[in-house]
């Protein structure tokens, strides 16, 4: 029957197949800084460069992707209160109707005082720590414990500790659970992503790593109720590992901006285009199939919005 009851005989049959809808961004991550002092041993960082993210470069950004149709930001690295206008970032977005979250490591006074002198203005403030064999192996010392002090200090509506593990031990799991319970924070858990020449200077083979990475899942999971979604990235994760010519394209609905202002689909994408591009430029780049596929290291990027 047709739409008003009329019988139909005939199916109409379009000339050429319909073009695929056109992927919606929902979100960007935003480089402040194309540095950062940090200098994690396991730096998810993907690109590198001096200066800060300048302000006539971040408006720019900012007005493209509103019409892209972006909903919300997140300011990420380097180390964004390192910069010298973190509140007017913050501020501009606002005047664009768009919420602001902030990824930091923020532990020195005066970061933490800028961080919480912008933190009634944020939707979210995500605080990084590793755990102690993450420290080791990255070299850094972003403890829990001094992450929840920086988040203690930041009053936001949502605070999350994302917690990078390697080498987990009982002690250590029920430590950070207590601490999580009685901070009242959200906690968000990605195991340490090690490429082949990083597990080689770490003294691990491919497959102690992989069991490495299980055995602290199976650890976390007696601390903390692992979500599907956590539980399904951790299965993701190991396939392309696994399997790296099985990797899908990437289908992220985050968008990235540089420090230097350019778009990219993702932080480690080979092409991008410029925030000063035209506009039909900008949206020719933005419907093109993807060409990069997903990695271990962008999936973890990719997934800023999960919690365990």
């Amino acid at each position: 029957m047709g739409q008003h009851g009329g019988a139909v005989n005939t199916v109409a049959r379009p000339e050429h197949p319909p073009s695929p809808a056109r992927q919606r961004f929902r979100s960007a991550l935003i480089s402040t800084a194309g540095h950062c002092k940090i200098a994690c041993g396991f730096c998810f960082r993907a690109d590198r460069a001096h200066g800060f993210l300048d302000i006539p470069t971040y408006t720019r950004a900012l007005s493209r992707l509103k019409e892209t149709g972006v909903e919300a930001i997140c300011l990420t690295g380097g180390e964004p209160t390192h910069h010298p206008q973190l509140r007017q970032l913050v501020r501009l977005a606002h005047q664009f109707g768009i919420p602001v979250s902030v990824v930091t490591s923020a532990r020195d006074p005066e970061d933490v005082d800028r961080l919480a002198d912008s933190a009634r203005l944020l939707a979210n403030v995500t605080v990084s720590a590793d755990s102690a064999g993450a420290m080791e192996l990255g070299r850094t010392t972003r403890s829990v414990a001094s992450a929840i002090a920086t988040l203690d200090q930041v009053h936001t509506a949502e605070r999350v500790l994302h917690l990078t593990y390697w080498k987990l031990t009982a002690q250590e799991c029920q430590d950070i659970y207590e601490r999580v319970d009685k901070s009242g924070v959200e906690i968000q858990l990605s195991p340490v992503s090690l490429d082949d020449t990083a597990r080689q200077r770490a003294g691990s083979t491919f497959y102690n790593y992989l069991a490495q990475q299980r055995e602290d899942a199976d650890l976390l999971g007696r601390y903390f109720q692992l979500t599907p979604r956590f539980q399904e990235h951790l299965t993701a994760l190991r396939a392309m590992q696994l399997y790296p010519w099985r990797r899908p394209f990437c289908a992220s609905a985050a968008l990235y901006v540089s420090a230097g202002g350019e778009i990219r689909r993702c932080p480690y994408g080979n092409t991008g285009v410029s925030v000063r591009a035209p506009r039909a430029e900008i949206s020719c780049f933005l419907d093109a199939e993807p060409q990069d596929r997903t990695t271990p290291e962008c999936a973890a990027i990719c997934r800023a919005d999960d919690t365990p």
